[in-house]
């Protein structure tokens, strides 16, 4: 079975440390969309590293890392990260392939992005200018390259063709790219030879061969639910389906072949660049959060926009991903508070009140109905049982589970590997 790993908000939940934790139970890690605009932070023996395109299975070197076919893939930045892996003496070679599939990310494409952020003023969506939407563009379009490209010999003319394309547009934006591109392309083809050295392959096969043995593959998903191009806080989202049904077109596996979804989410709320957001705190208890959390973006630096739990919105991802068991993380960055609080509803322009996700929540000023709980005011320093929590934050654990009707299987007392409960017995 294909057990899948997804975040339930607006990204930035924890999946890297968790994939990491359940790696040791799989024989197969795979990527199934996004690209270098994900961020996954690993913490262990003292040591901090950010993954961008690579799955976080990567420090496991009994597991099979896949980069699937649903991901789009930026040369620079994967030679950047396999670099960056070297002082862990890892078989990069050896537990990593490719799908030969997957997009392929070349130097316009974030000066594309460059551009149409810029053409956009003050609407612009926050893009992470990494190319990403032009990439996926690109894929819809049926014009993009893509990672088997590389191996054409007529690899050349496809990129010239595309590029071609790509001034068209930057020229009728008034977009100077004269200055940046050379020294762009000439990384850009570097990077390309140097990811020809590793297994570039139909990576779909790979998956089902696996499946087929009775090997465990674990699908991680990037960004978060609510960022989903369908269903999330359009157009503030991102370009690729981040739910639990991309993991089935991004790796190329049927439905039926989904076991466990693990959903994981933060104990309050946070988001990047624009869009909407009903639980934001603008105000010092957002801050103190911040600080607290050391919510600032591990891909683009930016500070995050932090807030209270909201219900409705994880109830709504809930739905989507038909998720199985929560990971709950951070936890211990409430650890400050004096009060907790969870928003259970939204108030409506009307008057009304509801659980649902109005369909224009960007123009919808909802007004978030708050239930409080006192906080536990002490460090979890040490907790790894579930009946060692403090009983403010074990009240805040069963309420959650009573309202979401499932088992919040995991519960992250900080950073580190280690710093986690495991509750293996429990229902709800």
């Amino acid at each position: 079975m294909v057990d899948v790993l997804l975040g339930l908000q607006w990204g930035d939940e924890g999946k890297g440390k968790i994939v990491d934790v359940l790696a040791p139970q799989y024989q197969v890690v795979a990527r199934f969309q996004g690209g270098p605009n994900a961020g996954h932070t690993l913490e262990f023996d003292g040591i901090k590293h950010v993954l961008h395109q690579i799955p976080s299975g990567i420090f496991r070197p009994d597991a099979l890392n896949i980069i699937g076919n649903g991901v789009v893939l930026d040369p620079i930045v994967f030679r950047r990260e396999i670099d960056a892996l070297g002082k862990f003496n890892l078989d990069l070679h050896k537990n990593l392939i490719i799908s030969k599939k997957a997009a392929l990310i070349v130097p316009t494409h974030s000066l594309l992005d460059a551009a149409y952020e810029q053409a956009k003023g003050a609407a612009k969506i926050g893009s992470t200018l990494r190319g990403i939407g032009p990439t996926y563009q690109d894929k819809v379009a049926r014009q993009g390259l893509r990672v088997g490209d590389v191996l054409s010999p007529n690899f050349q003319k496809k990129y010239e063709t595309l590029l071609n394309a790509h001034k068209v547009i930057l020229d009728r934006h008034n977009f100077d790219y004269t200055s940046v591109l050379p020294e762009s392309e000439a990384k850009f083809f570097e990077a390309v030879e140097f990811l020809k050295t590793f297994t570039l392959t139909d990576s779909e096969y790979d998956v089902n061969n696996a499946l087929q043995a009775g090997k465990r593959v674990l699908a991680e998903g990037a960004q978060g639910s609510l960022l989903d191009i369908d269903f999330g806080s359009y157009p503030f989202v991102t370009s690729s389906t981040t739910m639990t049904a991309g993991a089935c077109t991004g790796l190329g596996i049927a439905p039926r072949q989904i076991g466990e979804v693990y959903g994981i989410f933060k104990a309050y709320c946070t988001r990047v660049g624009s869009g909407p957001f009903p639980t934001e705190l603008l105000e010092e208890t957002g801050e103190r959060m911040r600080q607290e959390g050391r919510e600032f973006g591990s891909t683009t630096g930016r500070p995050r926009r932090c807030g209270w739990l909201d219900l409705p919105a994880l109830k709504y991802a809930i739905m989507l991903n038909g998720v199985t068991q929560l990971v709950m993380m951070k936890v211990d960055v409430l650890n400050i508070f004096d009060t907790i609080r969870v928003c259970t509803h939204y108030q409506m322009p009307d008057g009304s009140v509801t659980e649902q996700l109005p369909y224009d929540l960007c123009d919808t000023d909802v007004i978030p109905v708050y239930k409080d709980f006192a906080g536990w005011k002490t460090s979890l320093d040490g907790v790894h049982t579930f009946d060692k929590m403090p009983a403010e934050l074990a009240v805040y654990v069963q309420y959650l589970e009573a309202e979401l009707n499932l088992p919040i299987t995991f519960v992250s007392t900080g950073p580190d590997r280690e710093a986690l409960v495991h509750r293996e017995e429990v229902s709800v």
